[in-house]
């Protein structure tokens, strides 16, 4: 369910119609622009916070960013700016389709979902479901999917946390699970090569990492169950939609996915690294 629904939720920070609307608002560049409308939510929190609940960025590249967003502007203005150019976006993206009996359904689906999905022990998720739902249907279903992205990636640092991999050891252990390429993981996230090394040696004494850096069985074991709960964590939302209904909702999704993957959804110089949708 997340892969089907998350690259709706992906504009948010990566479209070029986010970068335009925080440069408007003072932000220099896309870390400010990208930690000012995530953290939004949560209002003028200091760096820690944000650290803290985005869990695997360096607190300096976060330092960079937060309070400094917010001298720019305040964190409503942020909102606003989000939803602006998120409906600037996906009117671009998906064209007509905003206003088809499509979409509304998926928005409903994704309602439902999203009002299941737990919030409990999760700020991000709280600090959004408590914000005011938006009526346009795209808009709506937007706002679904990022409390559904948020209850389940509140859930994953909970898995980390309850795992003992700190920020940059949950880092390594993905990369070397071979789901994405470790230097490139490490810079968008801020860790030094030194911090990265000091953090492989305490996996290699844990027996989590071999000496060369691959995982040990143990090491794929508790990634395993990482993932695992994760995804039970998410549970509630799903039952409450039931199999068939999940599944039209995936149905739904795949054409408004296929047209933001197709019309250019994310800047090719987006800060996290992800490659250009088009």
């Amino acid at each position: 369910m997340w892969q089907a629904l998350e690259p709706y939720h992906t504009v948010t920070y990566f479209a070029p119609e986010s970068r335009e609307v925080t440069s408007q608002l003072g932000c220099k560049g896309g870390w400010m622009s990208y930690f000012g409308l995530r953290a939004a939510p949560l209002g003028a929190v200091p760096a820690e916070v944000v650290t803290a609940t985005f869990y695997n960025f360096h607190p300096d590249r976060v330092a960079r960013a937060i309070p400094s967003a917010w001298q720019a502007a305040h964190p409503n203005a942020f909102l606003a700016a989000r939803t602006q150019s998120v409906d600037q976006a996906l009117r671009r993206l998906v064209g007509p389709v905003v206003q088809s009996a499509e979409l509304a359904e998926a928005a409903e689906l994704g309602r439902q979902a999203a009002l299941a999905a737990p919030i409990a022990g999760r700020p991000l998720a709280a600090a959004n479901a408590a914000l005011e739902w938006p009526t346009a249907p795209h808009l709506l279903l937007w706002h679904a999917q990022t409390l559904l992205r948020e209850s389940r990636g509140d859930g994953h640092v909970a898995a980390l946390v309850s795992a003992g991999l700190d920020p940059c050891e949950a880092l390594v252990t993905f990369a070397a699970d071979g789901r994405v390429e470790a230097d490139s993981l490490r810079e968008r996230r801020g860790w030094s090569p030194e911090e990265w090394a000091t953090a492989s040696e305490r996996l290699v004494d844990r027996g989590l990492l071999d000496d060369a850096g691959g995982l040990t069985v143990d090491g794929a074991r508790l990634r395993t169950w990482v993932e695992d709960r994760t995804d039970l964590g998410m549970a509630p939302a799903w039952a409450a939609l039931g199999d068939e209904r999940s599944d039209r909702l995936v149905e739904l999704m795949s054409p408004l996915v296929a047209s933001i993957v197709g019309n250019g959804g994310f800047l090719a110089d987006n800060p996290m690294g992800l490659k250009p949708l088009a």
